[in-house]
């Protein structure tokens, strides 16, 4: 029997309902119905440190729509690989894509188990859509795997998101640059990356308070997460040809529309990145 010593670090809560779940948490902020007290809880002790807390989550499935607008509309892309999907809400990947082109293919991976247990009754709504369970940190195992290698066509151009989830990885610092070097590796010629992200501003005024929200989330049950300056996030790109505007806050890129206020903080310290290769 392992110890708790030598579980890995970057196990999802998954159905514990003593732990508080980022899936769910997610899904809650989404205007979900599969989470908990815990998480409604471990949410509103972060709103203690990060009172707008919620449009991180916000903020991401708003990037998310419109990227994927841009791969189907502007593009081109009808290949997709959505590392750490979460819990099926409105407006998935496949509802966006599939509206440009209703061929357009799309396989999600999570290894939540709660997660698992909807995504392949709500994700796979149609034969173009398929839904796999699986550690996105282990590349080798996901690029390996059958129905992935089977359901997309690698010889042609796929995108492959990870939206808001390197930042959860609980390992060393770099790896998250070697794990998304694996997927790049493998994909053809035409591909695109696209990543959110904590950001660490460093030097600038909102340092201190990205700095309280990954010491808050450590002391939780949620186990830590890591935040990365503009250098790091270009380092998970490494080699890719940047889409413009290059690395900046989610709410910057490529807006629906003006915006009318200033950014709170929470929106401050979200960033995203679209690349191709070349």
């Amino acid at each position: 029997m392992s110890s708790g010593l030598d579980a890995d670090p970057n196990t999802p809560v998954g159905v514990d309902p003593t732990r508080a779940s980022v899936a769910r948490m997610y899904d809650y902020v989404l205007g979900g119905k599969d989470h908990y007290q815990v998480d409604r809880d471990e949410l509103d002790r972060l709103r203690g440190v990060m009172p707008e807390v919620a449009d991180l989550a916000i903020e991401n499935r708003r990037f998310l729509i419109r990227l994927c607008r841009f791969l189907a509309e502007r593009a081109g892309i009808t290949q997709y690989l959505d590392c750490g999907s979460g819990l099926p809400t409105a407006e998935n990947v496949h509802q966006v894509v599939q509206r440009t082109d209703p061929l357009s293919k799309v396989v999600y991976v999570d290894n939540d188990p709660v997660v698992v247990a909807h995504g392949r009754a709500l994700l796979e709504e149609n034969e173009h859509t398929r839904f796999v369970a699986g550690d996105i940190f282990a590349p080798e195992s996901i690029l390996g795997d059958d129905l992935v290698r089977k359901h997309l066509d690698w010889s042609r151009p796929i995108a492959v998101l990870f939206v808001a989830t390197l930042h959860h990885y609980k390992g060393a610092r770099d790896r998250a640059a070697e794990i998304t070097r694996e997927y790049v590796d493998a994909l053809p010629p035409g591909s695109y990356v696209a990543i959110s992200h904590l950001l660490d501003p460093r030097d600038e005024g909102d340092h201190e308070a990205m700095a309280a929200f990954e010491t808050a989330v450590k002391r939780g049950s949620l186990g830590g997460v890591t935040a990365r300056t503009e250098q790091e996030i270009a380092e998970l790109v490494r080699g890719l040809d940047l889409v413009e505007p290059g690395i900046v806050r989610l709410l910057d890129w490529w807006p629906d529309g003006p915006s009318l206020r200033p950014p709170n903080v929470a929106q401050r310290l979200m960033a995203g990145v679209v690349a191709r290769k070349p």
